[in-house]
């Protein structure tokens, strides 16, 4: 099928699209009606449709979502963290999913904002030099953005479609839309997570490429505020509330431990290697616990291992009091929970260890006996100053200290895609002779990228 002519503004033009093949794709967000075209130039595009009906041109039905998706191969088909277009991608066919009507239009020739694939590996390069995304581009002699849209308003007008409600942060799309005859009554931003590795590049998009502010996360402020959202919307505010009600709510003391390891049962080599913990599928979820938690508890050879801060940094919400367990004062001065950038910190050692003279004031040293570091003391210091909800986070030692003396309410489990033989263990505990009598709970399941968290709801058996 050739589309013979489009209303482009207002100027009849030849089209440069041809319908080519329609077919179904079953996804995981349900059967799409799949349309391929080709343009004038070869290259192939395709729409992904749901409730959508070329004969019901001029119905009275209401305007459709629609996503216009440039291809990215590294977001879309890698799961790249340097963007965000996968994730896009992925909650517009949520969303035209969960309405029943939209499209979702894969506009092919749009890779790197048009300059091509190995053009943007190039810029790539430069951006991990710490050029931005746009002078990157521009150091290379090219356009900021080449992308045209003319393809995308001929395959919505193809399928009967001259009104949408557009699923973009970006008002250029919708400028050039609207240029091109396609009326735009709405548009909105996708909810979908910013991460450490992509969040330069979506400031770099916002502040020079006029693209929208990061939508306000209504759920997720209300959860920080200690509310639980009663009719959350579908989608990440119902799976936020879902989630994490239980402990936004919560009053008096709440343990909960978190804990990534291998899926054979270890957190790090027997050199003490945890470069796997660098790639961590479970880090949005690790930031919102430590975000509604007051205090966060590591030991001390977590400190050493990963020198971590412990602070929340990649989701809206306050870093917890840091509290490190340290009887023989082996963290180092310099170490970055010990660092003077707000967060108080509580370091619990040994009354013989030996500390610098000069710590930061937001350091308050407790001082125990060395027989005296059970968890259950660590609590009693911990809810005297009036931390209630506590996140065990690290390593497999301390989680699993707190574990068996029976402390945790809730542990997060998450298991990463790695094999490691031989190495630090994660949790171990004092079992029983008897499977019967093995420790186990309610649990529910959440999938983080490539890493599965089971959390264990031990609360609810006591």
């Amino acid at each position: 099928m050739s589309i013979q002519s489009t209303q482009l503004g207002s100027a009849s033009v030849p089209a440069t699209i041809e319908r080519v093949v329609e077919t179904v794709l079953p996804t995981r967000h349900g059967t799409f009606r799949m349309v391929g075209y080709r343009d004038n130039g070869g290259t192939e595009h395709v729409a992904l449709a749901q409730g959508i009906d070329d004969d019901a041109r001029g119905t009275a039905h209401a305007a459709p979502l629609v996503r216009v998706h440039s291809e990215c191969l590294t977001g879309d088909a890698f799961g790249s963290w340097r963007c965000d277009c996968g994730e896009q991608l992925d909650a517009a066919l949520a969303a035209i999913s969960e309405e029943g009507r939209g499209v979702v239009v894969y506009v092919r020739g749009h890779e790197g904002r048009g300059i091509g694939l190995l053009a943007k590996l190039k810029a790539y390069a430069l951006q991990d030099e710490g050029v931005d995304t746009v002078d990157a581009n521009t150091a290379l002699g090219l356009p900021v953005d080449a992308r045209r849209y003319d393809q995308a308003a001929e395959i919505l007008q193809d399928l009967g479609i001259s009104a949408v409600r557009l699923l973009s942060g970006n008002p250029a799309k919708e400028e050039a839309l609207e240029d091109l005859g396609i009326s735009v009554l709405e548009r909105r931003g996708l909810p979908v997570s910013e991460r450490s590795e992509n969040a330069a590049y979506l400031a770099t998009k916002r502040a020079r490429m006029r693209h929208d502010a990061a939508p306000v996360d209504d759920a997720w402020a209300s959860l920080l505020d200690g509310t639980v959202p009663a009719a959350p919307a579908p989608g990440e505010a119902e799976e936020l509330t879902h989630r994490y009600g239980y402990l936004a709510a919560a009053t008096g003391q709440i343990v909960v431990g978190q804990l990534r390891q291998s899926l054979d049962g270890f957190i790090a080599s027997r050199s003490g290697d945890a470069g796997f913990h660098e790639d961590r599928g479970d880090h949005g979820h690790l930031q919102r616990l430590r975000a509604l938690a007051d205090a966060v508890v590591v030991g001390a050879s977590t400190v050493l291992a990963e020198d971590c801060s412990l602070s929340v940094d990649d989701v809206p919400g306050s870093s917890p009091v840091r509290v490190v367990l340290d009887a023989a004062a082996r963290v180092e001065a310099g170490a970055r929970v010990l660092a003077d950038d707000g967060v108080p910190t509580l370091w619990i050692i040994a009354h013989d260890a030996a500390v610098p003279e000069a710590l930061p004031a937001s350091v308050e040293v407790v001082r125990l006996p060395a027989e005296d570091f059970a968890p259950r003391r660590v609590l009693e210091i911990l809810a005297a100053r009036g931390l209630q909800k506590v996140l065990v986070e690290g390593g497999g030692n301390t989680v699993s200290r707190f574990l068996d003396a029976g402390l945790l309410d809730r542990l997060y489990l998450t298991t990463a895609p790695v094999l490691v033989g031989d190495g630090v263990p994660g949790i171990r505990f004092s079992g029983s002779d008897a499977l019967a009598e093995a420790r186990t709970a309610p649990v529910r399941r959440f999938v983080f990228g490539q890493d599965i968290c089971t959390e264990f709801n031990f609360a609810a058996v006591r």
